[in-house]
Formats: C-alpha cells, sequence, structure tokens
C-alpha cells in the first residue's frame, strides 16, 4: 500500500505547480494534496494510471453532494494539468453530481439596525463588536479579508484588500459611518496591534471569535452579513457585475445566485399590484 508521505511523480509536479505558479495558499494547497493521496491509498495506484471506474468506485462512498463535487473538482484539475502538460495523452474531465440550488440567507438592514442597538458601548470591547458588525455589512468582505486588515487599508473611504481569496487584490467602498465606528474603537482599544480587530488579550482576533461575535448579536455567522450586504445592493438596484467585483467573486456564475432576490421583489409586486393577484 502506497504511504501517505509517499507521492507520485506526477502529483507532486501539480502540487508544485499549483503552489508555485498559481500561487494558491497552503490551505488550498493541502486540500488538493489530501484529496488526490485519499484516492491514491484507497486503490493502491498511482492517479494517473487509474481509469474512471476505479474512480468512481473509490467516490462512490461520498453521499454529500457538495463533498463530492469538490474532490472531483480537484480531480478535474489534476487530470488538466497532466493533459496539458503532456503526462497523458486524453484529456479526462469528471462531471459534477446535480445539487438542488439553495437560496443563500441573509438578514434586512432594520435586522442589523436592531442588534447594533444592543451593543454595550461602554467599553472598548463593545466598541469592537459594534464597529465589527456595522463594517461587515457596510463592506461585505470575508471574514478572513476583515480579520487581515491593517490601519492603513482603509483609506478616506476607500478598503485596499490585499490578502483576498486567491491572492487577488481589490478596491471597495465604505460607508463613512463605518468608518466613523472604526476610528472610535481604534481610540478607544487597548492594544498596539497592527491588526485592526482584536481580542481582549490585544492579539488578532480569531476566526471562531469573530463568529462568536455575530452569533451573540445577529445569531447568524459572518458570512451571512456578507450575503446581506450583497442583497441590499441587488434590491437597490446595483448591477450584477458592479456586485461581483465589490464581492471579489472570479466568476459571474458565483454573483447569480442574488438574482433570486429581484425575482422574489418582481413576484411580490405583482402579489400587491396585480387585480388577479
Amino acid at each position: 500500500m502506497m504511504s501517505i508521505s509517499h507521492l507520485s511523480n506526477e502529483l507532486e509536479a501539480f502540487l508544485e505547480y499549483i503552489s508555485v505558479t498559481r500561487a494558491l495558499s497552503k490551505k488550498t494547497v493541502e486540500a488538493y494534496r489530501s484529496d488526490l493521496l485519499q484516492i491514491e491509498e484507497a486503490t493502491c495506484a498511482s492517479l494517473i494510471k487509474l481509469n474512471q471506474d476505479s474512480v468512481l468506485s473509490v467516490l462512490a462512498k461520498y453521499k454529500n453532494k457538495r463533498t463530492l463535487n469538490r474532490k472531483l473538482s480537484t480531480l478535474n484539475a489534476f487530470f488538466d494539468f497532466c493533459y496539458k502538460s503532456q503526462f497523458k495523452d486524453e484529456q479526462i474531465k469528471y462531471r459534477f453530481a446535480k445539487i438542488p440550488k439553495l437560496l443563500p440567507k441573509f438578514l434586512s438592514y432594520k435586522d442589523i439596525q436592531n442588534a447594533l442597538k444592543y451593543i454595550d458601548r461602554s467599553s472598548w470591547l463593545g466598541l469592537r463588536d459594534y464597529a465589527l458588525i456595522l463594517f461587515l455589512f457596510a463592506s461585505g468582505t470575508r471574514i478572513s479579508e476583515c480579520l487581515a486588515l491593517r490601519g492603513e487599508d482603509i483609506e478616506e473611504g476607500w478598503l485596499h484588500i490585499r490578502h483576498a481569496k486567491g491572492e487577488k487584490e481589490r478596491v471597495v467602498p465604505v460607508a463613512k459611518v463605518a468608518v466613523d465606528a472604526i476610528r472610535v474603537y481604534m481610540e478607544k482599544r487597548e492594544s498596539d496591534s497592527e491588526y485592526i480587530w482584536c481580542n481582549y488579550k490585544g492579539d488578532s482576533l480569531s476566526r471562531i471569535s469573530a463568529y462568536k461575535i455575530t452569533k451573540k448579536y445577529l445569531q447568524v455567522s459572518p458570512h451571512v452579513i456578507r450575503h446581506s450586504y450583497a442583497t441590499s445592493l441587488i434590491r437597490g438596484g446595483a448591477d450584477l457585475r458592479v456586485v461581483q467585483e465589490l464581492l471579489g467573486h472570479v466568476s459571474l456564475m458565483t454573483t447569480q445566485i442574488y438574482t433570486h432576490v429581484q425575482k422574489q421583489d418582481l413576484k411580490e409586486t405583482v402579489e400587491v399590484c396585480h387585480p388577479l393577484a
């Protein structure tokens, strides 16, 4: 049986490609490595030598279609690399399992406002919680992007996201009320950390702590606030491509999930205004 530490030559070349040439994060590279090694170990053979039936028999145990599709995506990336690198004569591409579209959960501006009223801002930690929630709703950042921010990343109402997913940078406008909340918090906070968001010890805030903050006041994860940001923009009439740019989505297909908002608004308008509704 192949050792977990052993890598076939093709797999080693692929991991070097996505790590060096594509500059994917260490976490992403490790996820690719783990997925592909699992298949090699289950079949006791190098991936490059496996036929599609052998691969699919291994993947058949994954009942969760999202997990299955993630592994199929990894395989497609690997075999595409092998074909382009002439390690394999034929191009192999696996079809993804169909997943019912789930509408993203989101909060209204009123929901956000009501939650902010209950935050005790008499301490710097309360000011932090208030500023964090307001900032997430005003910027639509991923929580990883948010927690990586430094003071110099916000300038004259513009947010420079330098640690975005896929190592891409983007610039996003941020509402003055959110910028002001951050300024007040940073003036009062008891930390000299270079990062904006800190815990009670003065160290940079963790993802778990950020989750606990949004869960405490809004009963949702930080990512739901990102959905709420996008939904508010769409309802306000923003163009889908503009929302794509603001969210940092590589593909417009990812952003199109928010078109349900437009359809729902149209439906509600007809139900209220049309005599036959």
